[in-house]
């Protein structure tokens, strides 16, 4: 039988908006576009894990961008993707949606970040939202 143990979920942007739009950074600098605590009970030490969802907007404004996502607990990288952004042609703007999944996690506070950066020299991609992060806590 499953447990829910804890449910967290953060909206910064709820909708495509380039009114809203900021640049994502040139690695090794990033920004942190959502953040949440999951907490796990003293019980539920053993067989937890942690099913994390995240989508990101993002628009192509110069050449193609290299994005790199990466979700951390408490500091250490857990999780990343790559995704390539067109800046011309049809393809501009793009949703991306990735699912993580953190397992055994000690009982207490995990704070979970998500961050992207932008990993290709002399290009520009923004986020232009929707953002959401959500984690779900479940022992079994």
């Amino acid at each position: 039988m499953v447990q829910v143990l804890d449910y967290q979920a953060t909206e910064p942007l709820s909708s495509f908006n380039p009114g809203n739009a900021f640049t994502i950074p040139q690695s090794p600098f990033r920004v942190v576009l959502a953040s949440i605590q999951i907490n796990i009970p003293a019980t539920a030490t053993r067989n937890n894990r942690v099913e994390l969802i995240s989508t990101v907007g993002v628009e192509g404004i110069t050449n193609i961008s290299q994005i790199v996502f990466r979700i951390f607990r408490n500091g250490k990288e857990i999780f990343n993707t790559q995704d390539g952004v067109e800046s011309t042609g049809s393809e501009q703007t793009y949703t991306f949606t990735f699912q993580a999944i953190d397992s055994n996690l000690i009982a207490g506070a995990n704070f979970y970040q998500l961050t992207v950066e932008n990993i290709t020299p002399n290009t520009q991609a923004n986020v232009v939202g929707p953002i959401s992060f959500s984690g779900l806590a479940i022992k079994s």
